[in-house]
């Protein structure tokens, strides 16, 4: 959600240009100031950003984000087993065109990745499918230790400079063999009936596998553990910040219709959030639509989910948990930014703003990237975020 000035929105931010009255009430009534979710040391990815904001020292526990969409999947890791984040992206020419193949729809996506085991010979690589373009590689025997590039950080950009590179010698053999396999999925996914189709309909194919974020199964101890939180849950469209969730040990609540695009289940996240918030102590909800609004740099997009999340999310929430006589404490911010500009992800400290009933505010009036400058909390960084939200007055 969060971005940069942009000349077309007045200099302003998609933050400050829409209209979201339910965040600036709770910036009004709460407290602000900004998170950095990505420590020095590491890339900007949605997996260490949500790894941070949840107070995960990231230099005991990252693995990479196979593992983790591996546990949203139900996919056990076995010792010796290295799993890989396995994009289906759309190549045009030269370029990668895009990281999503088109936004592919799960079932067009889940032909291909069957399809894709069937034509690979290698007993050692397994797919699994996920969900739209999302999905995972296991390889029995691998090493981790590969220079990857994510394909949402070259859009159109040439992508044989981004393949994988051994950052070891003993890791060369598993970049020969990924890199060989990558150039084998665009010789077989081009011609197959599910690609064929969308061209046909002038949708772009899903004509190459991108592999990247290489680890083993991690070591996590659960927000019990860490934070004596004694229940939890996480509310998500997308399989890595389930996945974190299995490991920090919170139930994880399924949504139908919810895509993790613009046209997401909002209504049926806000419902399913405050019916988890009757049950457990600590509700993470994830909207996954700014994001990617960012990665396709479509402005007027990103402006309209910050909208949506204010008033058919955060709206919903705080209206009927403000009506019980239990307190329920709100935080708002972003993992990371994703300007438009740029349609990848930044390491910039995000905004956030904390609510709880009967505290005193801080003098910041609304929410944005800028005024949260001025709040109470100045610049947190490590588990300071998580622990002064579930803080017990």
């Amino acid at each position: 959600m969060a971005d940069e000035p942009i000349d077309m929105l007045g200099g302003r931010t998609p933050l400050q240009y829409a209209r979201t009255p339910f965040m600036d009430e709770l910036a009004r009534r709460g407290a602000t100031g900004r998170l950095q979710t990505v420590p020095d040391g590491f890339a900007p990815g949605s997996e260490v950003a949500n790894l941070a904001v949840l107070g995960y020292d990231l230099t005991e526990v990252y693995e990479g984000r196979g593992v983790l969409e591996a546990a949203s999947m139900n996919v056990e890791l076995h010792p010796g087993e290295l799993a890989m984040r396995c994009n289906l992206v759309c190549l045009e020419g030269e370029r990668l065109r895009n990281h999503s193949a088109g936004h592919i729809t799960s079932e067009e996506a889940g032909e291909l990745i069957a399809f894709l085991n069937e034509m690979t010979d290698d007993a050692r690589i397994r797919f699994h499918a996920g969900v739209s373009y999302r999905h995972l590689l296991v390889m029995q025997g691998g090493d981790k230790r590969l220079a990857c590039t994510p394909p949402h950080d070259i859009p159109m950009q040439p992508f044989r400079p981004a393949l994988m590179k051994a950052t070891d010698a003993a890791a060369a053999e598993t970049a020969a063999l990924l890199n060989r396999l990558t150039a084998q999925s665009q010789e077989w996914l081009s011609a197959h009936p599910v690609n064929q189709k969308r061209m046909a309909a002038g949708k772009d194919p899903a004509n190459s596998v991108w592999f990247w974020s290489p680890g083993y199964r991690p070591a996590m101890r659960t927000l019990k553990e860490l934070y004596g939180i004694p229940t939890s849950a996480v509310i998500s469209a997308v399989d890595l910040i389930r996945g974190i969730g299995v490991y920090a040990g919170m139930d994880v609540v399924t949504v139908e219709g919810a895509t993790g695009l613009y046209n997401t289940n909002y209504e049926g996240k806000a419902q399913a959030a405050i019916e988890a918030l009757r049950t457990h102590d600590f509700v993470y909800v994830h909207v996954e639509a700014s994001d990617e609004a960012g990665h396709e740099g479509d402005v007027r997009l990103k402006v309209r989910t910050v909208e949506d999340l204010d008033r058919r999310v955060i709206g919903p929430v705080y209206e009927t948990v403000r009506q019980w006589d239990e307190p329920v404490a709100i935080a708002v911010l972003p993992d990371h930014p994703t300007p438009c500009a740029v349609r990848t992800h930044t390491k910039d400290p995000v905004p956030f703003l904390i609510y709880t009933p009967g505290q005193t505010p801080d003098a910041v009036a609304c929410y944005d990237e800028f005024s949260v400058r001025q709040g109470k909390y100045g610049l947190l960084t490590g588990d300071r975020f998580i622990r002064e939200f579930t803080a017990k007055e």
